[in-house]
């Protein structure tokens, strides 16, 4: 085999790689070319509804569950969500490639609140999002065995339905403060909705 064949039977598998990473990169949030939002955003309406329901679309776009909603306190908190990786670019939590690398390699997961406050005249409203990130920790090995569940010949049959055992204790996690790069993605696609209405 020549130099200039094996160069290219290798090149190619890396060209591949290349563009599938540059792809990912590029993926999440549909931002087009908008400048980042400022947070908080200032919404011109007078419909509450349609800002807070706008609101809530935005965040399931991000494939995010609401865990409450109080109207009065004028706060949304999303469930947390577990950060998606690089072999999940539908999903639009992990914001740059960065973040997606990170998710992949660790156990990453995100939360985000948002108030939405009506203004002091009364022509507007200020929504002002945060998402928080946190990284797991465990305290030690998660000791998973396939032992109990298997059956040995020399014991009489026992009827234990739930004979595997997970981790030795609760995951811990450490917060790793605001993501501000899916602060600012949830943010530039609020802008667009609430210009789109």
């Amino acid at each position: 085999m020549s130099f200039r064949t094996s160069s290219v039977r290798f090149a190619r598998p890396a060209i591949l790689i290349a563009v599938l990473l540059n792809g990912c990169a590029a993926m999440g949030p549909r931002l087009g070319f908008a400048p980042p939002a400022a947070n908080p955003l200032y919404v011109a309406s007078h419909n509450e509804n349609a800002v807070w329901e706008a609101t809530v679309d935005v965040l399931h776009e991000f494939h995010f569950d609401i865990a409450r909603e109080n109207r009065l306190s004028h706060v949304i908190e999303t469930a947390y969500l577990t950060g998606s990786g690089v072999l999940e670019p539908w999903h639009s939590d992990s914001v740059g490639l960065e973040n997606r690398l990170e998710s992949t390699l660790q156990s990453i997961r995100r939360r985000v609140i948002v108030n939405v406050i009506p203004d002091e005249r009364g022509q507007g409203f200020l929504v002002s999002v945060e998402a928080f990130k946190e990284l797991e920790d465990l305290d030690g090995l998660a000791a998973n065995s396939a032992g109990a569940s298997t059956f040995n010949e020399n014991e009489p049959l026992r009827r234990d339905l739930n004979p595997v055992v997970g981790q030795t204790a609760a995951s811990g996690w450490l917060p790793q403060g605001r993501d501000l790069a899916l602060e600012s993605a949830i943010l530039t696609r609020m802008q667009q909705v609430y210009t789109s209405r």
